[in-house]
């Protein structure tokens, strides 16, 4: 995540817990994980880096918001935008249940 990377395919378990996470089965998509953080539950933010694009008023190239072309190419089409969530919120998380 620090490097920026975005990633669909990685099997692993989902943050924080033992289920398998949609990634592992090719059904979801982290972008721009920097510009757009996961903020767990209890405030963490990951990667570390990405802390200073937790403020969602900034328009820096990369972010992801509410409604705009990144967002709506997805939820458009029946995936779920991690950014909309209450907790944990996921920035740069799509997947399609």
């Amino acid at each position: 995540m620090a490097a920026n990377n975005t990633s669909a395919f990685n099997c692993r378990a989902i943050t924080g817990g033992t289920a398998w996470s949609n990634h592992s089965y090719g059904r979801a998509i982290d972008v721009n994980t920097v510009q757009n953080p996961y903020i767990s539950g209890s405030g963490a933010v990951y990667p570390p880096n990405g802390a200073p694009y937790v403020d969602r008023t900034r328009t820096a190239p990369g972010m992801i918001h509410a409604g705009d072309v990144a967002e709506h190419a997805f939820t458009s089409r029946g995936w779920e935008w991690g950014g909309s969530w209450d907790t944990p919120i996921d920035y740069q998380h799509f997947e399609k249940p």
